[in-house]
Parts: structure tokens; C-alpha cells; sequence
């Protein structure tokens, strides 16, 4: 098995929907890091497992420097967030989304 990990910093804003009062429901934003890893059993025609630009660009392209509600049709915790980049990248068998020190989310298939 092949393996390979994109570490992507972004920022980005959001306000969370809650059934609880909290801070988090007003419009605020992270310098979030986001770890992506891939996996094969048999690399492609160019000897990789996924291209390092295309997870790059599948991430930093639709999420850097943006209102994530207006980019994601669901309530955008990290943990929706993890699963979500996950399915965009080819491959991609776990995410890790950090959203602030100490506060990271995981997806993993």
C-alpha cells in the first residue's frame, strides 16, 4: 500500500447553526489546518498515489479566504468539513481539520 499526506493551511470563516447558545453562531474565522491522506494499492500511470497540486487545489481553491457557508450546503463544523474534503479528493482515505490549537476533527472512510 501507497500512502501520501497534504498539509494545507487556510483561512476561512463561518458562524455555526446550534440548538444551544453559543459564540460559535456568530460569523467568525480560523487559520485552520487541514491534513489530507491518500492511499493506493498500485500507483497511477505517473507513479503517484494523487498528485500533491490536485489535493492542494481541491481544497485551497474552494475553501481559502472564504465564507464556508456560502461554500458548503451544510452547517460547517469541522467534522462536516473533514468528511466533505474527504470526498473531494481522489484516494483520500482520512481528514483532519484543525480548527484552532487543541480543537482538531477527524474523517475517515
Amino acid at each position: 500500500m501507497y500512502y501520501v499526506t497534504k498539509r494545507i493551511e487556510i483561512s476561512a470563516s463561518h458562524r455555526l447553526e446550534l440548538d444551544y447558545p453559543s459564540k460559535c453562531t456568530n460569523l467568525h474565522g480560523h487559520n485552520w489546518i487541514i491534513t489530507v491522506h491518500c492511499r493506493a494499492e498500485k500507483l497511477d500511470s505517473n507513479g503517484m498515489v494523487t498528485d500533491f497540486t490536485h489535493i492542494k487545489t481541491a481544497v485551497m481553491d474552494r475553501l481559502d479566504h472564504a465564507y464556508l457557508n456560502d461554500v458548503v450546503p451544510f452547517n460547517p463544523t469541522a467534522e462536516n468539513l473533514a468528511r466533505w474534503i474527504c470526498e473531494q479528493v481522489p484516494n483520500c482515505y482520512r481528514v483532519d481539520v484543525q480548527e484552532s490549537e487543541g480543537n482538531t476533527a477527524a474523517y475517515e472512510i
